[in-house]
């Protein structure tokens, strides 16, 4: 057996991102925006993978992302004290079935501040 197949494959987590994207033509951001923040659940590995496909994802569909923060896991969250409501949930249970990023929430930014 080579170490590869003694090495045990990590389980699947889902990782919630905050994702500042820029403009970039096509991006379907409201007219006047200059940006936007968007609240993503990401399922990997571990949080760099998870970081690594949002990116990738948001650049094909002409986002452009240029920070990312992460806040861990469900349970690194709950850890934390963040409350986290069933729908939340649902969205991260998502993420983790189909092994894919889903944007929650986005909110545009108008003169570098988010829109109310």
């Amino acid at each position: 057996m080579s170490t590869k197949e003694k090495k045990e494959k990590k389980p699947q987590q889902v990782y919630t991102l905050l994702v500042e994207v820029g403009r970039k033509d096509g991006d379907g951001l409201p007219d006047g925006a200059d940006g936007a923040a968007l609240m993503c659940y990401a399922s990997g590995v571990d949080e760099a993978e998870a970081v690594r496909e949002t990116v990738a994802i948001l650049k094909q569909a002409d986002m452009a992302p240029l920070d990312v923060t992460g806040y861990g896991t469900l349970d690194e969250r709950i850890e934390q004290g963040h409350e986290i409501g069933e729908d939340e949930r649902e969205l991260m249970q998502r993420a983790l079935d189909e092994n894919s990023v889903i944007v929650a929430q986005m909110t545009p930014f108008f003169d570098g501040k988010p829109a109310h």
